[in-house]
């Protein structure tokens, strides 16, 4: 097992990167906001299996947080979280605080389009803002080959390539598959807030999420099914859809069913958001 080397300042990390270079290494990222879990690993090990060495960031970044949602308790065990790097092989922890990431009079941010236009943007308006803002951040500290996201957060994975177009930012993006429990549920940090009837029920969304897309991939009517698989969360038990969408996969924009799209929905179990997406066969 690789002991990984922990560090929390912008200068620790840019020595150690800068040793790796004259090594000749590779360099992979993934940045996390800790708590992680059976998905956060398949990106680690994605990582090294395209580069000799991988960082992994942990910061719960409050920039992304609205003043209604659930920084506060947002899980944070950086104990165990270094415990599942070192089982996975990743070779540095970043670990900075909020003063080392945004310190007194920070005034900056990246303002996104394009991909991160509606579904997450309808309810969380300042979300993908905040995303870009760190990412940019972690990239410029780090200056990664690559950096992995999970597809799981599927609009997110958009957004971070059009941030490095855009910027010319010199990270190539790889999009992971989703790991999902043998029920089919999506790993999250959030299902930890979730009990055993909640549980059972969450594990319904990708079921009738593969249902829709299946439907539509066959002639379905776009509206006419991801209304009916709103209704389906419903009596399935979820208390609030935020969305049930079909987009085009590269560009999230209208979906055409001349090229591969994604089913993408938001939906509610009691204070705990879920947010899941399947793939729509091109016809």
């Amino acid at each position: 097992m690789t002991e990984p080397i922990v560090v929390d300042s912008v200068a620790a990390l840019r020595a150690q990167v800068r040793d790796w270079r004259q090594a000749g290494f590779r360099i992979g990222m993934v940045p996390t906001m800790g708590a992680l879990h059976d998905g956060h690993i398949s990106l680690v090990r994605a990582a090294l299996e395209r580069a000799e060495r991988c960082i992994v960031s942990i910061f719960v970044n409050p920039k992304q947080f609205a003043p209604t949602e659930d920084l506060d308790k947002y899980p944070r065990q950086l104990a165990s979280d270094l415990d599942r790097l070192r089982e996975a092989g990743a070779h540095l922890a970043y670990t900075p605080g909020v003063g080392q990431m945004y310190s007194a009079g920070f005034a900056t941010k990246i303002s996104v389009g394009g991909p991160a236009s509606g579904l997450e943007t309808d309810f969380r308006p300042s979300f993908f803002d905040g995303v870009a803002t760190v990412v940019a951040k972690l990239f410029l500290q780090a200056v990664p080959d690559c950096a992995v996201f999970g597809e799981k957060d599927y609009q997110q994975l958009c957004v971070v390539r059009q941030l490095c177009r855009d910027l010319d930012l010199p990270v190539e993006i790889v999009g992971a598959p989703t790991v999902r429990d043998p029920h089919g549920l999506a790993m999250s940090s959030r299902n930890a807030y979730l009990g055993e009837a909640e549980l059972a029920i969450a594990r319904k969304l990708n079921v009738i999420l593969r249902r829709t897309a299946s439907a539509m991939a066959t002639g379905a009517d776009e509206a006419g099914a991801t209304g009916e698989a709103a209704r389906a969360l419903v009596s399935a038990g979820f208390e609030k859809v935020d969305y049930v969408a079909a987009r085009e996969s590269v560009n999230l924009g209208p979906w055409r069913r001349d090229r591969d799209g994604r089913l993408l929905a938001a939906a509610w179990l009691g204070t705990t958001r879920l947010i899941d997406n399947v793939e729509i066969s091109s016809t």
